[in-house]
């Protein structure tokens, strides 16, 4: 070709590179000029790019085009002369992912490099179209740079083909999140990342609750749309699908870098609870599963990705075992309470046949007389070593282990013993699991329980959860039918905490409405819309009926707006604790039973007692202190003697949680204290501080290393300080004197 020596100029005659130089031979005086070998290649180039399976360009020294393939024009909708003249990189769409910068095109042309097979997009039109081009300078008979010629091919097919299979390498099949590969990959790089210009990255890991009987009742494609809702609510709630993945299963994963702040962590482990927990429509059934969440912040739980996702995992476990539906941040002493709680397994299972089990009672009040009504019947395990143990500890253990069925068996029965001897008419409310009201021996159990006691059906309240509405269809109608024919009053319990659905209380036979006390808390605060709720609620069962009853009255503010709002029942320490059967019958002996109520005049925030060992700074001085009780917004602690009013601590509880506090309250060893940032819930029941500091900070502040979490100990250099004289006598050095 190069003995011809012909021109790549555009041509008007013909679009393709060998016509238009036939056209010029055909002019040419001399026809003899271009052998025949040369007249054969030329022919097939034309035949090449009529047959659409490459083409051809060419452009001048400032990279503009002096001559395409016309079928190229056509593609992107172009008149072939208008697409003459503009700059090569103008007909390609401008890459913004492109990894090496040095292969790409404006570069390339403006080294004058060669280059093969640059995969390229066509640019200014809507269908996706892909070529492989590929091009090399040339230059002229003075050695001067004249411009580039190449080709190039259509490879969108290969290019999707490869996207699509890169896709299902990518992201879960059924739901379009990342998978497990890539969410695994993704936390990798970005903990690594992180550990080197110390910022924090979060990981919560979700797991369904419920979700096998969804498969079970419903079928595998069910379960499937169903994971597909999820997956949406979870995209809605976090409002970024790269940061979340399936990794497989009903499991789920979510990746938040530079978030520590747990009370920011928790509202949004809150929010993804609350909306995978309302009722979901799959062809036409309705169900309703539940969620539960670890959480893992690093460099405070872990150093490593996998170090972070087995401290989530620690986490999600206990949240699952503290009840589903609930939350945890990791914490230090998870892998202690994970051995507490398999031990624990093992004793429960001979709890009742060795008798640590009783029932406590705990009045259930006339809002407007303070005559006792009734008792709701809770189960308590004293256990031979340990004490007595929360129901909220062995209850979900109880449930993992299958032995709810025989607790609430046990209970039953023995609250209708109990209360046959009581005198009067009060009644008892016993609570029924999901699990028992899902049996269908349910009935011939209470029937049998009450022929066996000789308690009135009219006396016994079985106390049932919304959760029981999972499926709601004829086997739940007809349970309820069943039950109702027994004698029995029926109460909904727990109303309005995820699972409300006005429907069927169109058709469930309750007698009773309980509040549950997530609505009571607070509702005494300014703005709080907690008494409108509670308003409504009442409204609500008066026009079906029902009687209403309000949980956990703590203060003497609560039970006035409780009384305000019509409740007509009450239950809380504003009246009595939970008593046994003994001090039930002392207290009923002359009939009915008025308690005058006592407690707080007005709210104030939970207090969790405890005896932990934790730590106090002030100035350069650390103490090691006992913490007695804990609230969101204070704390009382023991160990220092003779601290004034006004002192300022930085109180140390442990895995970088530091709080800045005020002493209000001084007595002796004991000091209240008042934080000046409210702690945050750790969804467990427990409160923990919003932010942590970190442990790199904490060891160059000379907290003393005992108190880091461990892993740190060989990675941070101490700092050499001086040890000081305290400022105040602690408990030890006081009883020394």
């Amino acid at each position: 070709m190069g003995a011809a020596k012909f021109s790549w100029k555009a041509s008007k005659a013909d679009g393709s590179a060998g016509g238009r130089l036939l056209e010029k031979m055909r002019q040419s005086a001399a026809p003899a000029i271009v052998p025949a070998s040369s007249r054969d290649a030329l022919l097939l180039l034309q035949s090449f790019e009529e047959s659409g399976r490459g083409w051809f360009w060419s452009t001048d020294a400032d990279g503009r085009l002096t001559y395409i393939t016309a079928s190229i024009s056509e593609q992107l909708g172009m008149e072939p002369s208008a697409i003459l003249g503009k700059h090569l990189v103008e007909i390609f769409r401008k890459n913004e992912d492109v990894e090496d910068r040095q292969r790409s095109l404006p570069f390339l042309m403006m080294r004058q490099s060669s280059f093969e097979n640059l995969p390229l997009q066509a640019g200014g039109i809507d269908d996706e179209i892909w070529w492989s081009v590929s091009g090399s300078p040339f230059f002229d008979n003075k050695g001067n740079f004249a411009g580039f010629r190449g080709n190039g091919t259509d490879i969108t097919s290969q290019r999707i083909a490869a996207r699509d299979n890169d896709r299902l390498a990518t992201y879960d099949s059924l739901t379009g999140l990342l998978n497990r590969y890539q969410m695994a990959r993704r936390l990798e790089k970005t903990v690594a990342a992180f550990q080197v210009q110390k910022r924090a990255c979060a990981v919560m890991l979700i797991d369904l609750d419920r979700f096998k009987q969804v498969n079970d009742t419903l079928g595998h494609p069910a379960g499937d749309a169903l994971l597909k809702q999820v997956a949406d609510r979870l995209v809605r709630a976090v409002g970024d699908r790269e940061k979340i993945g399936r990794l497989g299963g009903d499991e789920f994963q979510i990746i938040m870098p530079d978030e520590d702040d747990r009370g920011a962590l928790g509202d949004l482990a809150d929010r993804i609870i609350r909306s995978l927990s309302q009722p979901y429509s799959i062809d036409g059934s309705r169900c309703i599963i539940g969620a539960s969440v670890g959480i893992a912040v690093s460099p405070f739980d872990g150093q490593s990705s996998e170090d972070l996702i087995r401290s989530a995992d620690l986490a999600l476990y206990s949240a699952k075992g503290s009840g589903r539906g609930r939350f945890r941040f990791y914490s230090s002493d998870l892998l202690q309470a994970a051995e507490d709680r398999r031990v624990l397994e093992e004793d429960l299972r001979d709890a009742l046949v060795n008798g640590q089990m009783w029932v406590a009672y705990q009045p259930v009040v006339a809002a407007q007389t303070n005559i006792v009504t009734g008792f709701e019947a809770l189960i308590r395990w004293k256990h031979p070593e340990r004490g007595n143990i929360s129901p909220a500890l062995f209850i979900p253990i109880a449930e993992d282990a299958n032995l709810i069925t025989d607790l609430g068996e046990w209970v039953l029965r023995k609250a209708c013993q109990e209360a046959a001897t009581w005198p009067g008419k009060m009644k008892v409310a016993v609570n029924v699991s999901p699990i028992q009201f899902a049996s269908d021996t349910l009935p011939q159990l209470i029937s049998s329980a009450l022929a066996d006691s000789g308690l009135p059906p009219g006396r016994l309240e079985l106390e049932i959860t919304e959760s029981v509405f999972l499926q709601d269809g004829a086997d739940t109608d007809k349970m309820f039918a069943e039950l109702k024919k027994l004698g029995v009053r029926l109460a909904l319990d727990d109303f309005g905490t995820g699972y409300s659905s006005l429907g069927y209380l169109k058709t469930a036979p309750f007698d009773k409405i309980k509040i549950d006390q997530s609505f009571v808390r607070d509702a005494t605060q300014p703005e709080s819309r907690n008494g409108a709720i509670i308003s409504a609620i009442v409204a609500l069962a008066e026009a079906l009926g029902m009687e209403t009853t309000a949980e956990g009255i703590e203060s003497l503010d609560q039970l006035s707006l409780i009384r305000d709002l019509r409740v007509s029942h009450v239950q809380g320490y504003v009246y009595s604790q939970p008593v046994g059967n003994d001090v039930l019958l002392e207290k009923c002996e002359a009939g009915a039973w008025e308690i005058a109520p006592s407690g707080p005049a007005v709210q104030r925030s939970d207090r969790l007692s405890m005896y932990r060992k934790i730590g106090a700074i002030h100035d350069d001085h650390y103490y090691k202190i006992v913490l007695r009780n804990l609230s969101m917004s204070g704390a009382l602690i023991e160990g220092i003697v003779d601290v004034p009013v006004g002192t300022r601590f930085v109180i140390d509880f442990g895995d970088g949680q530091l709080a800045v506090s005020t002493v209000v309250r001084s007595n002796g060893i004991q000091q209240g204290v008042e934080f000046e940032e409210r702690l945050v819930s750790d969804g467990n029941g427990g409160l923990c501080t919003s932010r942590r500091v970190s442990p790199y900070m904490m060891a160059a502040a000379g907290v003393p290393i005992t108190s880091l979490p461990p892993g740190y100990y060989d990675e941070i250099e101490r700092p050499k300080t001086k040890k000081s004289i305290p400022a105040f006598n602690t408990v030890s050095d006081w009883k020394a004197s």
